[in-house]
Protein backbone atom coordinates (compact mmCIF):
# COMPACT_ATOMS: atom_id res chain seq x y z
CA UNK A 1 0.00 0.00 0.00
CA UNK A 2 3.04 2.31 0.06
CA UNK A 3 4.83 4.12 -2.71
CA UNK A 4 7.41 5.83 -0.48
CA UNK A 5 11.06 4.76 -0.64
CA UNK A 6 11.80 2.15 2.00
CA UNK A 7 14.01 4.47 4.05
CA UNK A 8 11.54 7.37 4.07
CA UNK A 9 10.36 6.65 7.59
CA UNK A 10 10.46 10.13 9.08
CA UNK A 11 8.07 11.58 6.57
CA UNK A 12 5.92 14.61 7.12
CA UNK A 13 2.57 14.36 8.82
CA UNK A 14 -0.42 16.28 7.56
CA UNK A 15 -1.86 16.58 11.06
CA UNK A 16 -0.70 20.09 11.66
CA UNK A 17 -0.28 22.70 14.36
CA UNK A 18 -0.44 26.46 14.20
CA UNK A 19 3.03 27.53 13.08
CA UNK A 20 4.24 28.69 9.67
CA UNK A 21 1.20 31.03 9.36
CA UNK A 22 -0.92 28.17 7.99
CA UNK A 23 -4.67 28.36 8.76
CA UNK A 24 -5.70 25.84 11.44
CA UNK A 25 -6.48 22.38 10.13
CA UNK A 26 -9.57 20.80 11.68
CA UNK A 27 -8.80 19.73 15.23
CA UNK A 28 -5.91 22.12 15.78
CA UNK A 29 -7.96 25.12 16.84
CA UNK A 30 -7.07 26.26 20.36
CA UNK A 31 -10.13 25.98 22.59
CA UNK A 32 -10.62 26.82 26.24
CA UNK A 33 -9.99 23.76 28.41
CA UNK A 34 -11.96 23.28 31.61
CA UNK A 35 -9.29 22.13 34.04
CA UNK A 36 -9.80 21.46 37.75
CA UNK A 37 -8.24 24.59 39.20
CA UNK A 38 -8.84 23.42 42.75
CA UNK A 39 -6.11 20.83 42.33
CA UNK A 40 -2.40 21.19 41.64
CA UNK A 41 -0.24 19.02 39.45
CA UNK A 42 1.90 16.72 41.58
CA UNK A 43 5.05 15.20 40.05
CA UNK A 44 5.39 11.44 40.37
CA UNK A 45 9.18 11.41 39.97
CA UNK A 46 12.15 13.71 39.54
CA UNK A 47 13.59 11.57 36.74
CA UNK A 48 13.81 12.92 33.18
CA UNK A 49 12.87 10.70 30.23
CA UNK A 50 15.05 11.11 27.13
CA UNK A 51 12.60 11.42 24.22
CA UNK A 52 13.15 11.40 20.47
CA UNK A 53 10.54 13.02 18.20
CA UNK A 54 10.17 11.68 14.65
CA UNK A 55 8.40 13.88 12.09
CA UNK A 56 7.58 17.59 12.19
CA UNK A 57 4.72 17.90 9.73
CA UNK A 58 3.40 20.61 7.49
CA UNK A 59 2.70 22.89 10.46
CA UNK A 60 4.63 21.48 13.39
CA UNK A 61 2.70 18.40 14.54
CA UNK A 62 5.75 16.75 16.09
CA UNK A 63 6.24 19.65 18.49
CA UNK A 64 2.57 20.25 19.26
CA UNK A 65 2.28 17.74 22.11
CA UNK A 66 4.62 19.75 24.35
CA UNK A 67 7.16 17.01 25.14
CA UNK A 68 9.77 19.76 25.29
CA UNK A 69 7.82 21.53 28.06
CA UNK A 70 7.25 18.63 30.45
CA UNK A 71 9.37 18.87 33.63
CA UNK A 72 10.21 15.15 33.37
CA UNK A 73 11.32 15.19 29.72
CA UNK A 74 14.41 16.07 27.76
CA UNK A 75 14.01 15.95 23.98
CA UNK A 76 17.31 14.29 23.14
CA UNK A 77 16.93 14.03 19.36
CA UNK A 78 14.57 14.73 16.48
CA UNK A 79 14.23 13.34 12.96
CA UNK A 80 12.63 14.39 9.69
CA UNK A 81 13.35 13.52 6.07
CA UNK A 82 13.42 17.18 5.03
CA UNK A 83 16.49 19.01 6.43
CA UNK A 84 14.63 22.30 6.83
CA UNK A 85 11.80 20.57 8.64
CA UNK A 86 14.25 18.71 10.85
CA UNK A 87 15.95 21.96 11.82
CA UNK A 88 12.62 23.59 12.61
CA UNK A 89 11.60 20.60 14.73
CA UNK A 90 14.90 20.71 16.61
CA UNK A 91 14.41 24.39 17.35
CA UNK A 92 10.81 23.90 18.49
CA UNK A 93 11.77 20.98 20.75
CA UNK A 94 15.00 22.60 21.95
CA UNK A 95 17.05 19.62 20.79
CA UNK A 96 20.60 19.80 19.44
CA UNK A 97 20.72 16.34 17.88
CA UNK A 98 19.09 15.78 14.46
CA UNK A 99 18.68 12.72 12.24
CA UNK A 100 17.57 12.36 8.63
CA UNK A 101 15.46 9.23 9.18
CA UNK A 102 13.44 7.65 11.94
CA UNK A 103 15.60 4.52 11.93
CA UNK A 104 18.71 6.54 12.70
CA UNK A 105 17.03 8.12 15.71
CA UNK A 106 15.78 4.75 16.93
CA UNK A 107 19.34 3.41 16.85
CA UNK A 108 20.46 6.20 19.19
CA UNK A 109 21.02 4.44 22.52
CA UNK A 110 20.58 7.70 24.42
CA UNK A 111 16.90 7.83 23.39
CA UNK A 112 14.58 6.03 25.83
CA UNK A 113 11.22 6.85 24.24
CA UNK A 114 10.05 7.97 20.80
CA UNK A 115 7.04 9.90 19.56
CA UNK A 116 6.10 8.90 16.01
CA UNK A 117 4.44 11.87 14.28
CA UNK A 118 5.02 10.80 10.69
CA UNK A 119 2.78 9.84 7.77
CA UNK A 120 0.23 7.18 8.74
CA UNK A 121 1.67 4.41 6.50
CA UNK A 122 4.94 4.50 8.46
CA UNK A 123 3.46 4.36 11.98
CA UNK A 124 3.49 0.59 12.39
CA UNK A 125 6.90 0.09 10.77
CA UNK A 126 8.58 2.68 12.98
CA UNK A 127 6.75 1.55 16.11
CA UNK A 128 7.80 -2.07 15.58
CA UNK A 129 11.43 -1.03 15.03
CA UNK A 130 11.42 1.10 18.18
CA UNK A 131 9.75 -1.58 20.30
CA UNK A 132 12.23 -4.16 19.09
CA UNK A 133 15.00 -1.77 20.14
CA UNK A 134 13.50 -1.68 23.64
CA UNK A 135 12.18 1.88 23.39
CA UNK A 136 8.92 3.19 24.79
CA UNK A 137 6.67 4.24 21.90
CA UNK A 138 4.00 6.88 21.48
CA UNK A 139 2.36 6.98 18.06
CA UNK A 140 -0.03 9.29 16.28
CA UNK A 141 -3.20 7.66 14.94
CA UNK A 142 -3.97 5.25 13.42
CA UNK A 143 -1.82 2.49 14.92
CA UNK A 144 -1.65 0.69 11.56
CA UNK A 145 -2.66 1.71 8.06
CA UNK A 146 -5.18 -0.61 6.46
CA UNK A 147 -3.28 -3.83 7.21
CA UNK A 148 -4.45 -6.64 9.52
CA UNK A 149 -1.03 -8.27 9.12
CA UNK A 150 0.66 -5.12 10.40
CA UNK A 151 -1.76 -5.08 13.33
CA UNK A 152 -0.75 -8.59 14.37
CA UNK A 153 2.95 -7.77 13.93
CA UNK A 154 2.65 -4.61 16.03
CA UNK A 155 0.76 -6.46 18.74
CA UNK A 156 3.45 -9.14 18.87
CA UNK A 157 6.22 -6.54 19.02
CA UNK A 158 4.53 -4.67 21.85
CA UNK A 159 3.87 -7.88 23.80
CA UNK A 160 7.52 -8.96 23.59
CA UNK A 161 9.16 -5.57 24.14
CA UNK A 162 10.49 -4.09 27.36
CA UNK A 163 9.09 -0.77 26.19
CA UNK A 164 5.56 0.56 26.61
CA UNK A 165 3.28 1.45 23.70
CA UNK A 166 0.63 4.16 23.64
CA UNK A 167 -1.41 5.54 20.75
CA UNK A 168 -2.27 9.23 21.02
CA UNK A 169 -6.01 9.07 20.32
CA UNK A 170 -7.16 12.63 20.90
CA UNK A 171 -10.82 11.86 21.64
CA UNK A 172 -9.76 10.17 24.91
CA UNK A 173 -9.15 13.61 26.40
CA UNK A 174 -12.05 15.51 24.88
CA UNK A 175 -13.89 17.10 27.78
CA UNK A 176 -17.03 15.02 27.27
CA UNK A 177 -15.32 11.67 26.69
CA UNK A 178 -13.01 12.18 29.67
CA UNK A 179 -16.12 12.69 31.80
CA UNK A 180 -17.88 9.68 30.24
CA UNK A 181 -14.93 7.43 31.10
CA UNK A 182 -14.66 8.70 34.68
CA UNK A 183 -18.39 8.26 35.27
CA UNK A 184 -18.34 4.78 33.69
CA UNK A 185 -15.44 3.72 35.92
CA UNK A 186 -17.36 4.90 38.97
CA UNK A 187 -20.45 2.92 37.95
CA UNK A 188 -22.52 6.08 37.38
CA UNK A 189 -23.56 5.13 33.83
CA UNK A 190 -24.27 1.43 34.07
CA UNK A 191 -24.08 -0.60 30.86
CA UNK A 192 -23.68 1.20 27.54
CA UNK A 193 -26.53 0.24 25.24
CA UNK A 194 -25.76 2.39 22.21
CA UNK A 195 -22.93 4.71 21.13
CA UNK A 196 -22.57 6.91 18.08
CA UNK A 197 -19.98 9.36 16.79
CA UNK A 198 -19.06 11.31 13.67
CA UNK A 199 -15.78 12.41 12.16
CA UNK A 200 -16.85 14.67 9.29
CA UNK A 201 -13.85 16.32 7.66
CA UNK A 202 -14.52 17.88 4.27
CA UNK A 203 -11.73 17.12 1.79
CA UNK A 204 -12.77 18.58 -1.53
CA UNK A 205 -9.06 18.51 -2.22
CA UNK A 206 -6.77 16.28 -0.15
CA UNK A 207 -4.73 17.77 2.67
CA UNK A 208 -0.98 18.02 2.10
CA UNK A 209 0.46 14.64 3.06
CA UNK A 210 3.76 12.85 2.61
CA UNK A 211 3.45 10.31 -0.20
CA UNK A 212 -0.11 11.61 -0.81
CA UNK A 213 -1.43 9.08 1.71
CA UNK A 214 -4.53 11.20 2.32
CA UNK A 215 -5.56 11.19 -1.35
CA UNK A 216 -8.56 8.87 -1.70
CA UNK A 217 -8.10 7.50 1.83
CA UNK A 218 -10.86 4.99 2.73
CA UNK A 219 -12.78 6.85 5.45
CA UNK A 220 -12.87 3.91 7.86
CA UNK A 221 -9.09 3.55 7.71
CA UNK A 222 -9.06 6.65 9.93
CA UNK A 223 -11.64 5.50 12.51
CA UNK A 224 -10.13 6.08 15.92
CA UNK A 225 -11.62 9.51 16.67
CA UNK A 226 -15.11 8.03 16.42
CA UNK A 227 -14.48 4.54 17.80
CA UNK A 228 -13.16 6.12 20.99
CA UNK A 229 -16.74 6.96 21.94
CA UNK A 230 -17.16 3.32 22.89
CA UNK A 231 -13.68 1.83 23.32
CA UNK A 232 -12.37 4.91 25.13
CA UNK A 233 -15.29 4.93 27.55
CA UNK A 234 -15.52 1.25 28.47
CA UNK A 235 -12.18 -0.25 27.45
CA UNK A 236 -14.19 -2.77 25.43
CA UNK A 237 -14.07 -3.64 21.74
CA UNK A 238 -16.18 -4.18 18.61
CA UNK A 239 -16.80 -7.80 17.64
CA UNK A 240 -18.51 -7.56 14.22
CA UNK A 241 -19.49 -4.93 11.69
CA UNK A 242 -21.71 -4.14 8.76
CA UNK A 243 -20.66 -0.99 6.91
CA UNK A 244 -22.19 0.87 3.99
CA UNK A 245 -20.22 3.21 1.75
CA UNK A 246 -21.45 6.07 -0.41
CA UNK A 247 -19.72 6.60 -3.79
CA UNK A 248 -18.31 10.10 -4.07
CA UNK A 249 -18.45 12.77 -6.76
CA UNK A 250 -15.15 14.27 -5.51
CA UNK A 251 -12.43 13.26 -8.03
CA UNK A 252 -9.77 11.95 -5.62
CA UNK A 253 -12.43 9.92 -3.80
CA UNK A 254 -13.20 7.88 -6.90
CA UNK A 255 -11.62 4.46 -7.27
CA UNK A 256 -9.95 5.22 -10.61
CA UNK A 257 -8.14 8.24 -9.12
CA UNK A 258 -6.55 6.86 -5.97
CA UNK A 259 -4.07 4.12 -5.16
CA UNK A 260 -6.45 2.41 -2.74
CA UNK A 261 -9.12 1.61 -5.32
CA UNK A 262 -11.48 3.32 -2.87
CA UNK A 263 -14.77 4.60 -4.31
CA UNK A 264 -16.20 6.00 -1.07
CA UNK A 265 -16.14 9.44 0.46
CA UNK A 266 -18.44 8.40 3.31
CA UNK A 267 -18.59 5.13 5.26
CA UNK A 268 -21.14 4.43 8.02
CA UNK A 269 -20.36 1.43 10.22
CA UNK A 270 -22.74 -0.42 12.54
CA UNK A 271 -20.80 -2.38 15.16
CA UNK A 272 -21.71 -5.00 17.73
CA UNK A 273 -19.89 -4.24 20.98
CA UNK A 274 -18.16 -6.66 23.34
CA UNK A 275 -20.77 -5.86 25.99
CA UNK A 276 -23.64 -6.78 23.66
CA UNK A 277 -24.64 -3.27 22.67
CA UNK A 278 -24.48 -1.43 19.37
CA UNK A 279 -22.47 1.48 17.98
CA UNK A 280 -22.89 3.57 14.85
CA UNK A 281 -19.69 5.28 13.70
CA UNK A 282 -19.58 7.63 10.70
CA UNK A 283 -16.50 8.91 8.87
CA UNK A 284 -16.84 11.22 5.87
CA UNK A 285 -14.60 13.38 3.70
CA UNK A 286 -17.35 14.96 1.61
CA UNK A 287 -19.95 16.82 3.68
CA UNK A 288 -19.41 20.56 3.00
CA UNK A 289 -19.40 23.00 5.87
CA UNK A 290 -18.83 20.41 8.59
CA UNK A 291 -15.97 19.85 10.97
CA UNK A 292 -17.55 17.46 13.42
CA UNK A 293 -15.54 15.25 15.76
CA UNK A 294 -18.26 14.42 18.24
CA UNK A 295 -20.05 11.53 19.91
CA UNK A 296 -22.69 10.54 22.43
CA UNK A 297 -23.76 7.50 24.41
CA UNK A 298 -27.01 5.96 25.69
CA UNK A 299 -26.69 4.03 28.94
CA UNK A 300 -28.85 2.21 31.47
CA UNK A 301 -28.87 5.31 33.65
CA UNK A 302 -29.25 8.10 31.11
CA UNK A 303 -27.97 9.84 28.00
CA UNK A 304 -24.63 11.62 27.59
CA UNK A 305 -24.68 14.22 24.83
CA UNK A 306 -22.14 16.92 25.79
CA UNK A 307 -23.46 16.56 29.36
CA UNK A 308 -25.04 13.61 31.17
CA UNK A 309 -28.81 13.70 31.63
CA UNK A 310 -30.16 11.03 33.96
CA UNK A 311 -33.49 9.22 33.86
CA UNK A 312 -34.94 11.99 36.04
CA UNK A 313 -33.95 14.60 33.45
CA UNK A 314 -31.35 16.22 35.70
CA UNK A 315 -27.99 17.19 34.19
CA UNK A 316 -24.69 16.24 35.81
CA UNK A 317 -21.88 18.79 35.43
CA UNK A 318 -18.80 17.62 33.53
CA UNK A 319 -15.99 16.17 35.58
CA UNK A 320 -13.14 18.58 34.95
CA UNK A 321 -9.86 17.38 33.52
CA UNK A 322 -6.93 17.42 35.96
CA UNK A 323 -4.27 20.14 35.94
CA UNK A 324 -1.32 19.77 33.57
CA UNK A 325 2.34 20.13 34.50
CA UNK A 326 3.57 23.73 34.53
CA UNK A 327 4.46 24.88 31.03
CA UNK A 328 2.53 22.10 29.26
CA UNK A 329 -0.25 23.41 27.01
CA UNK A 330 -3.49 21.47 26.33
CA UNK A 331 -3.14 22.50 22.63
CA UNK A 332 -5.17 21.03 19.77
CA UNK A 333 -7.94 18.48 19.27
CA UNK A 334 -10.11 19.73 22.10
CA UNK A 335 -7.16 20.40 24.36
CA UNK A 336 -6.04 16.77 24.31
CA UNK A 337 -2.42 16.98 23.17
CA UNK A 338 -0.83 17.91 26.47
CA UNK A 339 -2.88 15.32 28.34
CA UNK A 340 -1.89 12.48 26.03
CA UNK A 341 1.79 13.36 26.30
CA UNK A 342 1.62 13.62 30.10
CA UNK A 343 -0.19 10.28 30.38
CA UNK A 344 2.51 8.59 28.29
CA UNK A 345 5.38 10.08 30.31
CA UNK A 346 3.78 9.29 33.65
CA UNK A 347 3.08 5.70 32.60
CA UNK A 348 6.83 5.29 32.05
CA UNK A 349 7.77 6.99 35.32
CA UNK A 350 5.24 4.91 37.28
CA UNK A 351 5.94 1.71 35.32
CA UNK A 352 2.27 1.12 34.57
CA UNK A 353 0.13 0.41 31.52
CA UNK A 354 -0.66 3.63 29.60
CA UNK A 355 -4.27 4.64 28.99
CA UNK A 356 -4.38 3.82 25.26
CA UNK A 357 -2.29 0.65 25.37
CA UNK A 358 -1.54 -1.65 22.43
CA UNK A 359 -4.78 -3.63 22.84
CA UNK A 360 -6.96 -0.53 22.94
CA UNK A 361 -4.98 1.05 20.08
CA UNK A 362 -5.70 -1.93 17.84
CA UNK A 363 -9.28 -2.31 19.07
CA UNK A 364 -9.76 1.30 17.95
CA UNK A 365 -7.98 0.92 14.60
CA UNK A 366 -8.68 -2.57 13.26
CA UNK A 367 -12.50 -2.33 13.29
CA UNK A 368 -12.21 0.41 10.67
CA UNK A 369 -10.10 -1.80 8.41
CA UNK A 370 -12.72 -4.54 8.59
CA UNK A 371 -15.51 -1.96 8.19
CA UNK A 372 -14.02 -0.83 4.87
CA UNK A 373 -13.86 -4.47 3.76
CA UNK A 374 -17.55 -4.74 4.60
CA UNK A 375 -18.36 -1.59 2.64
CA UNK A 376 -16.54 -2.99 -0.39
CA UNK A 377 -18.76 -6.10 -0.02
CA UNK A 378 -22.00 -4.09 0.08
CA UNK A 379 -22.40 -4.23 3.85
CA UNK A 380 -21.57 -7.89 4.49
CA UNK A 381 -21.45 -8.68 8.22
CA UNK A 382 -17.84 -9.45 9.15
CA UNK A 383 -16.11 -10.60 12.33
CA UNK A 384 -13.44 -8.31 13.82
CA UNK A 385 -10.15 -9.60 15.29
CA UNK A 386 -9.85 -9.08 19.05
CA UNK A 387 -6.76 -7.87 20.93
CA UNK A 388 -6.53 -8.62 24.65
CA UNK A 389 -3.61 -8.16 27.02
Amino acid sequence: MQDEPENDTAGRSDDSGLTHAVPPIQGFERALVDQDTEKQWVPVSDRKIRVGVIGYGVCGFGADFSFQDHPNVTVTAVADLVPEQCAALAKACRSEKMYGTGEELIRDEAVEAVFIATDAPSHARLAIAALQAGKHVASAVPAVFGSLEDADALFAAARSSAGKYMMFETSYFHGDLYCMREMYRKGALGRLIYSEAEYLHYLGTPLPAYGAWRTGLPPQWYPTHTNAYYVGVTGGSFTEVSCMGMPSSIPHLQAKNNRFGNPFGTEIALFRTSTGGMARMAVSWEIPGTGDETGRIWTEKGIFDRVFKGMDGKETPLIKRPPLPPGVQPAGHGGSHGYLMSEFIESILQDRTPLVDIAQALNLTVPGIVAHQSAMRNGELLKIPQYVL
